[in-house]
């Protein structure tokens, strides 16, 4: 049954009350929540929150998701980055950005400083549960991250900085802040943002650094992603951004219906032929 928008009285816009679902997922001693709102009926579009410390795009998202329908997933970790169990006595952790390949997980592994194969494949399968939340039909996979001041930069991307050879190509917008950022698997996606003036990353599917993150799984599969992040607290910026992404992809919608009505048309002077 379709969900209905409430009105509010103080602006022309509907908006979704969303349908809230919790799952605990066991990763050796430790429960981790996976939250899930679903706005509306709207099924082509799930936004991810991999990071529980990275708040400011969650917050962000939420305030356009609630307008323009669609299903945000969340990873929490009381506010932690690094997820931390216990195995046979053992303490691990690991970036869950990191779990999607066999490679990304023993470096995630080894960079928190212990590696174990029993443990690993305990975040192996907790990989495959967030991949499966991701399995749907979904045309596009948006990504929501926050970075820190300079620390994480579209310079991070250009030629001679660390993550130069991961980028196809890149637009560096001289009005934008450096933190401010689009990364995408798709050419489309990259032009459109940097028509629009955001600093733009194309990944290079093909030679970018095989880490273990949702961007390079999402290359090799074909899948269509987007990174959308801004620094810590600029949550304006980061909503100016995403409600141009989903300018971008409700266009596209338009253009594909328009080309259906198109060839489902019979040509006038084909009749009688």
């Amino acid at each position: 049954m379709a969900q209905q928008a409430i009105i509010y009285t103080d602006t022309t816009k509907a908006f979704y009350i969303p349908e809230e679902k919790t799952e605990l997922i066991t990763i050796g001693d430790k429960k981790v929540t996976v939250r899930t709102w679903k706005y509306g009926d709207r099924s082509d579009v799930a936004l991810i929150n991999l990071h529980d410390n990275e708040f400011t795009s969650l917050a962000a998202a939420h305030e356009v998701v609630r307008r323009t329908g669609g299903i945000i997933i969340k990873i929490e970790n009381k506010g932690q980055r690094v997820i931390r169990f216990n195995k046979k006595g053992i303490r691990y952790g690991f970036d869950p950005n990191r779990i999607f390949s066999q490679i990304g997980i023993e470096q995630t592994m080894r960079d928190n400083r212990r590696y174990n194969k029993d443990a690993a494949t305990e975040i192996d399968k907790f990989g495959k549960e967030i991949l499966k939340k991701l399995s749907e039909n979904y045309t596009c996979i948006v990504a929501l991250h926050n970075n820190y001041d300079g620390a994480f930069s579209v310079n991070s991307y250009l030629p001679g900085g660390e993550r130069s050879r991961d980028a196809k190509a890149v637009y560096a917008d001289s009005l934008q802040d450096i933190d401010d950022i689009a990364f995408t698997t798709d050419s489309v996606l990259y032009n459109e943002m940097a028509n629009r003036k955001f600093n733009s990353i194309w990944q290079d599917n093909e030679k970018a650094k095989r880490d273990g993150s949702l961007s390079i799984y999402c290359g090799e599969n074909d899948i269509r992603y987007i990174n959308i992040e801004t620094e810590h607290g600029r949550k304006d910026e980061y909503i100016a951004m995403l409600e141009q992404l989903f300018i971008i992809l409700e266009n596209e919608q338009k253009i594909h219906l328009l080309q259906q009505d198109e060839n489902l048309q019979i040509p006038t002077d084909s009749v009688g032929n």
